[in-house]
């Protein structure tokens, strides 16, 4: 089977190429560089041994996708491609409806064209806002406080009518919380372009010297330190996650066929214990300052897990100590990232 990973030059995206080329799968990628390099497709090739088939297009162009579709004879979709910084979000909401909204609503219609119906959807936490109970279950409330997770939400609705209306489709929207970490033979990883939107990658900025010091937005936050908590996952548990999600499709009938899935690890972890995590991990020191409380930023958000465990069968392998050490290994190996 051929499953077209639309931002599949992107961090995510590419570890995801890896894991479904090691399962056996075939993958084509459409990806149109705007934060991504196609660097990071030959190394995917590296680590596999695999060729990946790869197509420049844009996700808002529906006639290349059907065409890309049609060609490669793609079965599924694993849907990464879009903008993805919260800040961005609040400064451009229109580019980031546009891309993520109107994107996604491109891609469904030429699968509808071409006859593929199965598609795995990045979505995030975000869409949760600010928790009123945590751990973070599905069932939560939705109310995102920020462009990034409107966005993300309206794709989910979209989905939902989309797979109530004709039980041919199947959807499964995965969560995510927190991506950090890289492969491990340290030949892809996070690459942002420009200044990070990120925590991980800005502290690994500071790590190598290419930044004086971090920022840490609010130290005033109800917690034990004051900063901001997350649920950080490690980037190739979460592209297994990915590979159980495509899985699973397969069993999805009827009334059922939209799975919403939290892949995290259910773990909150504040701004402070991630810099002295890294501390401990790279052996270097990361100086930081307070700055003021982000726009759009929840205090405290980690993940149930349960429901991945139950309907997918995973559950997050690695720990804090691995994702510290699988990022500062890409580092030291890529300093200047894929350029």
């Amino acid at each position: 089977m051929t499953i077209l990973i639309t931002g599949g030059a992107g961090y995510i995206g590419s570890h995801c190429c890896v894991t479904f080329l090691e399962a056996g799968h075939d993958v084509v990628v459409v990806d149109n560089l705007s934060n991504s390099r196609s660097e990071s497709l030959k190394r995917v090739e590296a680590i596999t041994g695999q060729t990946v088939k790869y197509e420049l297009a844009d996700i808002r162009d529906r006639s290349a996708l059907e065409d890309i579709m049609t060609r490669y004879k793609c079965t599924a979709v694993v849907h990464f491609a879009g903008l993805k910084a919260v800040g961005e979000s609040v400064a451009k909401p229109l580019e980031y409806y546009e891309n993520n909204v109107i994107g996604t609503h491109s891609l469904l219609s030429a699968m509808e064209t071409v006859g593929v119906h199965r598609l795995i959807f990045s979505s995030s936490a975000t869409v949760y806002g600010e928790p009123q109970f945590l751990p973070l279950t599905e069932s939560h409330p939705t109310g995102p406080v920020n462009p990034y997770g409107r966005t993300k939400l309206m794709v989910e609705e979209m989905l939902r009518d989309l797979a109530a209306s004709d039980p041919k489709w199947r959807f499964t929207i995965l969560r995510y919380f927190n991506p950090v970490g890289a492969h491990s033979s340290g030949l892809i990883g996070e690459n942002p372009l420009g200044i990070p939107n990120n925590l991980m990658p800005f502290i690994t900025q500071v790590a190598d010297g290419r930044r004086e010091q971090l920022s840490v937005f609010g130290d005033d936050y109800d917690t034990a330190d004051g900063t901001g908590i997350r649920d950080y996952i490690h980037v190739v548990d979460l592209v297994e996650g990915h590979l159980k999600a495509h899985e699973a499709l397969a069993n999805l009938t009827g009334a059922d066929n939209c799975l919403t899935v939290n892949l995290g690890t259910g773990n909150g972890y504040s701004v402070l214990q991630m810099v002295k995590a890294f501390e401990r991990s790279s052996n270097k020191s990361i100086p930081y300052t307070i700055a003021p409380r982000r726009e759009g930023d929840v205090v405290e958000c980690y993940a149930d897990t349960s429901k991945a465990d139950e309907k997918l069968s995973w559950t997050a392998q690695k720990d804090l100590e691995a994702m510290c050490h699988d990022t500062w290994n890409w580092v030291c190996k890529n300093p200047k990232g894929y350029e």
